[in-house]
């Protein structure tokens, strides 16, 4: 019988003497980890029953004895974003009912802060002198909560969703048919967001395999603990792939130990890369922190898709609520993105979601007459493959033709110097959208090389190439390498990065004239209120 509880997990690896956790050269064993978290479960008990503490922290084994702790003993973990404002932190902390402030340097000031506004303590993480360790009151049940854990925000206000031990334990079990217990599971993205800890922590704890903990994620210093540490299996979250693709290449890239890279939302172009370079197999699967939805990755399928849907889960038009028939693609190119692209909607239940935190409001956007509305946007082709489309902010409407991003970011990537792209809409002076796109590129921009890319590549059409092309160092991201595309929609033309205009006449740097001219443009259709937003 699979268990069905992190504690349960837990409780399995208690008396083995197998190396549990690894942290910048200091190694746990299981049998070590698990007392630790029984240490931390009574510290927290101090604080009385179903304590809910506040986390700022990078990743270090303190935070998963605290994880752990939770699950044990019957408190709430909650994780706070350190990337955040204090001001929101506080915010945060209060609508999760926080009793204690837990922070790790160099978070130590915003938790202190946190602390004397909500009126409760705020610590270190590490704690001055060792709890004692105390028997575990028992493995908990399934829906019993664990920890707090915020969405990433990219299109809105974070909000806090109910972690719970089923949520934790049934990936986690899932996932650990993938590892034996002489594997190494390798960790860098942050451990406050639930990809890490379903796809890296849980998995790690449900197999027995030793858990590498890096404090925060380093392109640069991947391939070198990798090959440090052992590590055969890796959990990536959003662009961190292709960050790791833009370091220089060398020859031996493929004489590492990794298997298996585990993650969501990388681009089609950067996991066949990742793959081909590194030598290992990269799983994309697609999922949330809610997990309502989660699609299988079919490796005979085309590139780019997300699997079949699995029963239960449809694509369906957010307006009528009625089934979207196929795409019609063509050359690769969508030719219906009007009827195609719909919402992912779980209409047999909720899955593994459990609400969010004291957030009816939140609960009642997502489910609606017993199916959850996942706010993702997709479709699917004539033999049933998914694609993924975007988020729900993430549609644009181009003289009336809606245009969904994730196809035109495929394709800017494709492009040679290319680190990452970001497609999102900026107003029309006179209605709907115009594309622009940010790019990170590894060299200098070659203008008339981006103007014969776009011209030759037969899956974009007209509508769908950018307008504006806007040259970053690095895009606005979340701390789990998401990108805020609603920064870079503010911003939208006035900006310090270069800008560059796509004109009747070719590609030219986009000019203070042309801005003005642009802005009066919006003045004459009495739409300037939109640059104001």
């Amino acid at each position: 019988m699979i268990a069905d509880t992190l504690a349960s997990l837990l409780l399995a690896r208690a008396g083995d003497d197998r190396p549990g956790l690894v942290f910048e050269g200091r190694v746990w064993t299981w049998r070590e980890h698990v007392a630790a978290c029984r240490a931390a479960g009574a510290r927290l008990s101090a604080y009385g029953p179903g304590s809910h503490v506040g986390v700022l922290s990078e990743n270090v084994p303190e935070l998963v004895f605290l994880i752990g702790g939770a699950a044990l003993a019957g408190h709430v973990v909650v994780a706070l974003n350190p990337t955040r404002p204090v001001d929101e932190l506080i915010r945060d902390a209060r609508a999760t009912d926080v009793r204690l402030v837990l922070a790790d340097e160099p978070h130590a000031p915003a938790g202190r802060a946190i602390g004397a506004a909500l009126g409760v303590a705020a610590q270190p993480l590490t704690p001055e002198t060792a709890a004692p360790e105390t028997a575990a009151p028992g493995a908990g049940a399934p829906g019993d909560l664990v920890m707090l854990v915020f969405t990433s925000g990219t299109s809105g206000r974070p909000r806090a969703v109910r972690i719970t031990q089923r949520k934790l334990a049934v990936p986690g079990a899932s996932l650990a048919a993938l590892l034996t217990p002489e594997d190494v599971v390798y960790c860098s993205m942050p451990l406050f967001h639930s990809g890490a800890l379903m796809a890296a922590y849980a998995p790690a704890v449900a197999s027995g395999a030793a858990l590498v903990l890096r404090r925060r994620f380093s392109a640069t210093g991947l391939l070198p603990d990798l090959r440090r540490y052992g590590c055969t299996y890796l959990h990536y979250v959003g662009k961190a792939l292709s960050y790791v693709l833009a370091t220089p290449e060398r020859p031996d890239d493929a004489a590492n130990p990794l298997k298996i890279a585990f993650g969501n939302e990388g681009s089609a172009v950067a996991t066949r890369r990742f793959g081909e370079r590194f030598g290992c197999l990269v799983v994309d699967a697609f999922g949330s922190t809610e997990t309502a939805i989660s699609l299988t990755p079919d490796p005979a399928g085309p590139p780019g898709c997300l699997g079949r849907l699995p029963e239960g889960v449809r694509i369906l038009d957010p307006f009528t609520a009625r089934p979207c028939p196929p795409a019609r693609i063509e050359d690769g190119r969508l030719l219906n993105p009007d009827e195609a692209v719909g919402e992912l909607v779980n209409t047999a239940g909720l899955g593994l979601f459990e609400g969010y935190y004291n957030d009816p409001a939140a609960d009642a956007e997502r489910v609606r007459d017993g199916a959850f509305w996942s706010g993702d946007l997709a479709y699917t082709d004539a033999d049933g493959y998914v694609f993924f489309a975007g988020r729900g902010t993430e549609r644009l409407r181009v003289d009336g033709e809606n245009l969904a991003v994730a196809p035109i970011e495929a394709a800017l990537r494709e492009f040679g110097g290319v680190v990452e792209a970001a497609v999102y809409p900026v107003p029309d002076a006179a209605a709907g959208d115009q594309v622009m796109a940010a790019l990170v590129l590894e060299g200098a921009f070659d203008p008339e090389a981006f103007a014969a890319f776009l011209a030759s590549r037969r899956d974009l059409g007209v509508k769908s190439l950018p307008r504006y092309i806007r040259l970053c160092r690095e895009l606005p991201q979340t701390a789990s390498h998401k990108v805020v595309k609603r920064h870079l929609a503010r911003d939208a033309w006035r900006t310090a990065d270069p800008v560059w205009l796509r004109a009747p006449g070719g590609l030219r740097p986009l000019t203070e004239a042309d801005v003005k001219v642009i802005e009066e443009e919006f003045v004459r259709h009495g739409r300037q209120h939109l640059l104001e937003t």
